[in-house]
């Protein structure tokens, strides 16, 4: 199974991307992240912000190599994405949907629903995918930095 074959099955479109739209998207990382950390906030508030940020970067390496998630179910296959693009290990991106599940209970239905441990979870994974990002993006699509 490729990328390619996704599209083919209408679960990824093709889409042409910019260095302006790289640069956007690492913007959208740095602002989510740096709100992620502020303490004022509740832990639920920050960690939909760590997980927003995540989600920015797996947008941004889906858009480096020609694509875009299909809108029905997009964070899903955008996150499910990173084993293709940045070759995420299969743990990790385990790990970042069922953050994806909880952030979808914590922004929509329930209140308390992310520890501090979480939160702190989330915003390392989210910085981690951030520097893969931008070493893929080096030796992969320099045309992009």
């Amino acid at each position: 199974m490729s990328l390619t074959d996704l599209a083919s099955e209408g679960k990824f479109k093709t889409h042409k991307t910019s260095k302006a739209e790289i640069d956007q998207l690492l913007a959208v990382f740095d602002r989510d992240i740096a709100d992620a950390k502020i303490t004022g906030l509740s832990t639920d508030r920050r960690f939909v912000m760590a997980y927003g940020s995540a989600l920015s970067i797996s947008i941004a390496a889906l858009a480096a190599c020609g694509y875009r998630a299909a809108s029905e179910g997009h964070h899903y296959r955008t996150i499910q994405s990173l084993a293709f693009t940045l070759g995420t290990d299969p743990k990790t991106v385990d790990k970042l949907n069922k953050f994806r599940q909880k952030r979808n209970i914590a922004d929509y239905e329930r209140i308390g629903m992310a520890s501090e441990k979480e939160v702190r979870e989330m915003l390392d994974l989210a910085n981690k995918l951030r520097l893969d990002f931008v070493e893929w993006l080096k030796k992969n699509h320099p045309e992009l930095i």
